[in-house]
Order: C-alpha cells, then sequence, then structure tokens
C-alpha cells in the first residue's frame, strides 16, 4: 500500500463519548501506516485545523472522512453538511453515528426535561436565577453563540447521504484497519453498505447452545453465569441473536452477555423489534399473565434493554413531544 499516492483524511466527533477517537489510535504502530497512506487534514481532538480551514477547501477534496457522534446541535449539523460536501467518501463511523447510541436515548424524553434535569433538578445543583445556554448572550466584549441545542437527536444518514457504515461502540481496532485497507485498495462493498461481517455475534460465540426455552431472565448482577452454555439459555439477556458480528465476541469470552453495540445484522430493520420477536418465542410459557411477569421482573428498562445503541435509527425514533427539532 506504501507506492500508492497519500490520500486525504479527516475525522469529527460530534455526539458521542470520544471513544472512537481513541479506538482509531487502538490500531497501536499501524497508525503510522495510515500517516504514510494520508495527509490528515482535520481532526479537532489531534490537529491544530480550523473550520474555516475546511471551508476553502475545494469540494470533493477530502478522500474519507470517518464523521462519529449522532446530531444534537445545529453545529453539528453544521459539520455533517460541510464534510460530507468536502468528502468523497463520508464513514458513519461507530455506533452513535450509525444508529445515534447512548446519545440518542435522550430521545426518549424531550429538550425541556433534559436541561430541566442538567440545569436545575439534580440534588448537586445551585442555580438559583435559572441560567441556562442560549444561542446568543450579549457581553461587553461581543455576543457569545453557543449551538442550537436540538429536540431531537438525528442519526448522520438522517442528516446527510453516508457512503459506508462502521459499527461499533466503538469499532473494535481490527475492524478499523479492515476498513482503511479496503478504502486504500478500492476493494469496498456497494455504497450504503456495512463494512465487516454479516453474521451475528452467536454465530462467533464458543459456547454450548441448546433449546432455549426462558422461564426467568436474570440481571447480571443476580447471577455468576456458567462459562461454556449460552448466556441468554441461562436467562441473561444476550443481544448476540440479532448483533452484527464484528467483535469477535468479546463480551460473552468474559462471561458477560452481548449488550448490542455492533448493531443490528444484515437485514434487520430495527434491532428493538428484532430482539423482541426472538426473545417472545424463547419465553416458556402460554399464560399471558406469567409473560407479562416474567418479563416486568426481569427486563424493567426496555427501552434501554432493546434500544440502548438504535433508538434514533428504529422504527420509534423517538417519543412524542410538543415540538420538533
Amino acid at each position: 500500500m506504501s507506492d500508492l499516492p497519500k490520500g486525504k483524511l479527516a475525522l469529527y466527533w460530534a455526539a458521542s463519548c470520544g471513544g472512537c477517537e481513541i479506538a482509531v489510535l487502538a490500531i497501536n504502530e499501524k497508525i503510522l501506516d495510515v500517516a504514510a497512506l494520508f495527509d490528515i487534514v482535520f481532526w479537532p481532538v489531534a490537529i491544530d485545523a480550523k473550520v474555516h480551514d475546511v471551508e476553502k477547501m475545494p469540494d470533493k477534496s477530502i478522500d474519507v472522512c470517518l464523521f462519529n457522534g449522532g446530531i444534537r446541535t445545529s453545529e453539528q449539523e453544521y459539520m455533517a453538511k460541510l464534510l460530507r460536501q468536502k468528502s468523497k467518501v463520508l464513514v458513519a463511523f461507530g455506533s452513535c453515528a450509525s444508529e445515534g447510541c447512548i446519545p440518542g436515548l435522550a430521545n426518549a424524553t424531550s429538550r425541556r426535561k433534559i436541561f430541566d434535569t442538567a440545569y436545575h433538578n439534580t440534588p448537586s445543583t445551585e442555580n438559583p436565577d435559572r441560567v441556562e445556554p442560549q444561542t446568543q448572550t450579549a457581553m461587553a466584549e461581543g455576543t457569545l453563540h453557543l449551538p442550537l441545542f436540538y429536540e431531537t437527536l438525528r442519526t448522520l444518514d438522517q442528516t446527510v447521504p453516508v457512503d459506508y457504515y462502521l459499527p461499533g461502540c466503538p469499532p473494535e481496532a481490527e475492524r478499523i484497519w479492515d476498513a482503511i485497507t479496503a478504502i486504500v485498495e478500492s476493494n469496498l462493498p456497494p455504497p450504503g453498505s456495512v463494512i465487516g461481517a454479516e453474521t451475528t455475534v452467536c454465530d462467533e460465540c464458543k459456547r454450548t447452545r441448546n433449546e432455549k426455552k426462558i422461564k426467568k431472565f436474570y440481571r447480571t448482577w443476580q447471577v455468576i453465569p456458567d462459562e461454556d452454555s449460552c448466556l441468554l439459555e441461562q436467562g441473561l439477556l444476550c443481544c448476540g441473536i440479532a448483533t452484527r458480528a464484528g467483535c469477535g465476541s468479546l463480551c460473552p469470552q468474559v462471561n458477560s452477555p452481548c449488550i448490542g453495540c455492533y448493531g443490528p445484522n444484515k437485514g434487520v430493520q430495527d434491532f428493538g423489534a428484532r430482539m423482541m420477536a426472538a426473545l417472545s418465542s424463547m419465553i416458556d410459557s402460554n399464560d399471558p399473565e406469567e409473560i407479562d411477569q416474567i418479563i416486568r421482573d426481569g427486563i424493567p428498562d426496555p427501552v434501554g434493554s432493546f434500544y440502548r445503541f438504535s433508538l434514533a435509527a428504529g422504527h420509534l425514533r423517538r417519543a412524542k413531544v410538543g415540538s420538533r427539532g
């Protein structure tokens, strides 16, 4: 790959935790290969590059942009549109950009309730004047500007067209390197594809699987599971049956159930619906009241359990609110 002409690479961090930025460095010494293959022209977390530098670039002059994070503010929307305009290939990098991930769970509530919690109602908050962020604040030195906080968090592809998706919270280093290699060698799948495996975590998992008949769900702190048999068969809510492979089934390897961070498998439109459909066939009861009791006792947070990573991208998208954003 070293004989190929150098490309231009951009990386951007929107509404996310920042883990995807660190994951890029998890490719270890191969980051030197990335530097040999690309000039990194924009990476705010790591290099001193300004937005106006990107604005002055010719359209499509950036070969690849790895965009992580959902779209929560007007600034992030602007950057998504700007980097789409300047990039030949835009990759939704990680779960937040692809599905909304943990920030997307805020779609279960409203902007008003988020602000009430953050600025007024927590036990440690002292805010007698009820000050909140404003998009414009007049000061002696001039007007200060902050981005508008939207009512709804959107995924990257709900904002701009996306060429490829690299799932994970964050993507595993091996999958990041696979994607970089595929891009450099022009060995990419058709546009709109997910870069990576098309099987499920269950297909990668080495645990013994038998007939799944569940009488009770347990929280992870309630049991110490057997290290060899399927975690779901032991009553732990393991999402491997609906989750795309690519992580190497790392969580089940250490006796922890899959939580679904690699997103839905190929052909699945709604991760939560897929999980619920699968579980409904495994609960060992024909009594509706008993089934309800099993679910209430073992899955007290259905949204957090089934849409932890995918609420913003799912069919539900958000709770009903009075205004749109």
